[in-house]
């Protein structure tokens, strides 16, 4: 049997007995209450000690590149295998969690993660920091599936929408703050300077986190399914024509989403830009665009419903890349900020749209959407180097936006067009 998260007090006792045992009668606690402002900012907490850590070294790719010798492709190796090892442990996560609770999954991720992100400085060479970015990677997957399963159960289902677009509006703050960190750093003392404030940031925001996080107290302990048990929910899923486009979005737009801010940094270091590693951090700060849009998409789907408001996602993103195309400065900067909005639009809708479309599984729904989407991460992210070393950013820019076309054709012809106000809009956002 799980044993109770966090206190051991009477009172915390009762609420974990409560979690163990389900607790089909209580509502949630309500937006304002004192446990809902502890979970909004301990999940914020964990989403800043996440994806701080999870993108930490690609303010600092060309320094990489530069010190330790070698291509800017094999650079962002340091991305890739670390969202390779957060892709391929989602799901074991998912199960995990649902036998010994969110909370205490989340705890044992974020602790191990924080402990290998300050061990990624000191490795000895290129070979050695890639294996412990996939493991810190590997330990980061306990968070973003089961931070969403979390916030469904325990906060009232009127504010649950609320809640959720808010931890992933703060994700992207989480993923700003640390590239905002490594990049005036690494220009100062190197790139293994940067990796250790950022994962000194990060550890701070994990304790954060631990003490803030709420017991549960609406969780119920799953007996295990055994191998077959997994597979047949898995299966059903992939079985689910709409929630394969929802994943096929998630592997094509994240993609290429990392290619374009994994490989612009080498541009503007470059001629006829030539812009030191601390200017090029500031480029990050088009996530606020992110951070803003990711709410703004779900309001829309009142008016618009979630299929318009994803393909109108993609139009903005392909309208962003198209600008940085030019030589222009200021064109890029812009194009870079409706990129990134139209990205966390679509993303924000499509993470939330599979628990709407997924009956059963939820959290094995959620889980495969992370899966494809830190699959293409991995993939695209590397692969689009390949493409910028050999033929420049117009051809990356291009192919981006080919993949931002296909997700939105797929997504127009998968999804039935429904009338806006036919589902309640909150579930847009989680």
């Amino acid at each position: 049997m799980p044993r109770l998260p966090l206190s051991s007090s009477p009172a915390a006792a009762s609420a974990g007995a409560a979690a163990l045992a389900g607790n089909p009668g209580w509502a949630g606690h309500p937006k304002g209450s004192a446990a809902y402002r502890r979970i909004l900012a301990g999940l914020a907490f964990a989403g800043v000690a996440t994806f701080a850590q999870l993108y930490s070294t690609q303010a600092v790719l060309p320094l990489i590149a530069g010190e330790l010798q070698v291509t800017a492709a094999e650079a962002a190796l340091t991305i890739s295998l670390a969202t390779v090892g957060l892709a391929v442990t989602v799901l074991p996560w998912s199960f995990l969690a649902d036998r010994i609770g969110r909370v205490r999954a989340m705890a044992w991720g974020i602790s191990v993660a924080t402990v290998l992100g300050l061990l990624a400085p000191l490795a000895p060479s290129f070979p050695v920091l890639l294996g412990l970015r996939m493991a810190e990677g590997m330990a980061l997957g306990g968070i973003p599936a089961i931070a969403i399963a979390y916030l469904n159960e325990e906060v009232n289902k009127a504010h649950a929408a609320l809640a959720a677009g808010t931890y992933v509006a703060g994700t992207t703050l989480g993923g700003l703050a640390g590239r905002l960190v490594a990049g005036p750093v690494g220009e100062l003392w190197g790139w293994r300077a940067a990796a250790l404030a950022v994962s000194a940031m990060a550890t701070a925001a994990a304790v954060l986190f631990l003490v803030l996080v709420p017991p549960a107290r609406n969780f119920t302990a799953a007996a295990a399914a055994g191998f077959h048990g997994a597979l047949t929910t898995l299966s059903g899923h992939a079985r689910n024509p709409r929630l394969l486009a929802i994943y096929v979005q998630a592997f094509l737009l994240m993609g290429g989403f990392v290619a374009v801010y994994n490989y612009l940094g080498f541009r503007l270091s470059g001629e006829p830009f030539s812009l030191p590693a601390s200017l090029i951090s500031l480029i990050f700060l088009a996530y606020l665009s992110g951070t803003v849009s990711a709410r703004w998409a779900a309001g829309l789907t009142v008016r618009f419903g979630r299929r318009n408001v994803l393909v109108a996602g993609t139009v903005l993103m392909v309208a962003g890349l198209a600008l940085t195309l030019t030589q222009l400065l200021g064109l890029i900067l812009v194009g870079l900020l409706l990129f990134t909005g139209g990205f966390f639009a679509a993303h924000s809708i499509g993470s939330g749209w599979t628990g709407v479309i997924a009956s059963t599984g939820r959290a094995q729904a959620a889980s495969l959407y992370n899966l494809a989407y830190y699959l293409g991460s991995s993939v695209i992210g590397w692969a689009g180097g390949l493409l910028f070393q050999s033929l420049g950013w117009a051809a990356l820019a291009l192919a981006v936006v080919g993949l931002a076309c296909t997700t939105a054709v797929i997504t127009a012809v998968v999804h039935p067009a429904v009338a806006p106000g036919s589902a309640p809009a909150g579930t847009a956002a989680l």
